[in-house]
């Protein structure tokens, strides 16, 4: 392992993503990536009674599903690197209390599940022979930790995202089959003075930017070295930011380039907001001629 560049390590064992697990809920299932999830719940509550206890519940069987899978017992996993968007990530922390497992809770909202990887990598490369790494949210528990209690029957703006109900669980390992992590490049924070709570994307797009800058200057790599270039959740107004703040900075990554948020909901059937608010008046502007 080497560092290059300013924010950039270089893997010389290159770590293996050896197993993935995933379980989403109900409108998740009813989006567009449903296929690729390995199990998809009927409601949001799966039988518990609180929006965090559900969403605990999700974390204790994906990584359980993961470790199922990859057929590597659970005494042989190192470590686990796994966080969730509520206080002390206890959705992670009770989720998993029973697998006695070496933890490290993480919290990078967005970025949790990357972050995850990126320091089991270096696990890895330190000698470490597997590291389960995990990420969980819930729409409605994130929506009464970050926002407004879904009883209080708040209008959402169209600026606003919707939170993801699922977990996705990685097992890394030193050998096997499977991708390779072969560079991680770390972002810093990067605070353009966005106030509007409801417009996550617009705040995290130029840390995003500033990030994908700094990995190809590290790395002398340009966008069309990429199959695939993915964010977390911009959603749809961060996803147009990023690629005209990098547009402007002469990389084209658009043909490559896509969002997590964006792809996981159909925007025109599923209605999760995210779009700008000139289209927004639009829209209601046509409402009111047409009535």
């Amino acid at each position: 392992m080497q560092k290059i560049g300013k924010q950039t390590l270089k893997f010389d064992l290159k770590p293996i993503i050896l197993e993935t697990a995933c379980i989403a809920g109900p409108k998740e299932a009813d989006g567009p990536l449903a296929k690729y999830f390995d199990e998809c719940l009927e409601d949001e509550m799966w039988g518990e009674k609180s929006w965090e206890k559900a969403e605990s519940k999700i974390v204790k069987e994906t990584v359980n599903m993961l470790i199922s899978k990859s057929g590597v017992p659970s005494d042989k996993i190192d470590y686990c690197f796994a966080g969730d968007l509520l206080n002390q990530c206890i959705s992670s922390s009770f989720g998993l209390r029973e697998l006695n497992v070496p933890f490290y809770g993480i919290f990078g909202a967005c970025s949790t599940f990357v972050e995850g990887l990126q320091l089991a990598s270096v696990f890895i490369e330190g000698g470490v022979n597997y590291a389960i790494c995990s990420a969980s949210s819930h729409f409605c528990s994130s929506e009464r930790q970050f926002r407004f209690p879904l009883e209080l029957g708040n209008q959402r703006p169209p600026t606003s995202q919707w939170t993801v109900t699922a977990c996705g669980a990685a097992m890394l390992a030193k050998e096997g089959d499977g991708p390779k992590i072969t560079y991680i490049t770390t972002g810093k924070i990067v605070d353009m003075g966005i106030k509007d709570a409801n417009n996550m994307g617009a705040a995290m797009a130029p840390a995003a930017f500033d990030s994908l800058m700094t990995h190809f200057k590290d790395t002398g790599r340009k966008p069309s070295d990429y199959d695939a270039i993915l964010t977390g959740d911009l959603g749809h107004i961060g996803k147009d930011i990023l690629i005209d703040l990098c547009d402007n900075a002469g990389y084209n990554i658009k043909s490559v380039y896509n969002d997590c948020g964006v792809l996981i909901f159909d925007k025109l059937t599923q209605d999760t907001h995210s779009r700008r608010k000139w289209m927004w008046m639009l829209c209601k502007c046509i409402f009111w001629i047409f009535i």
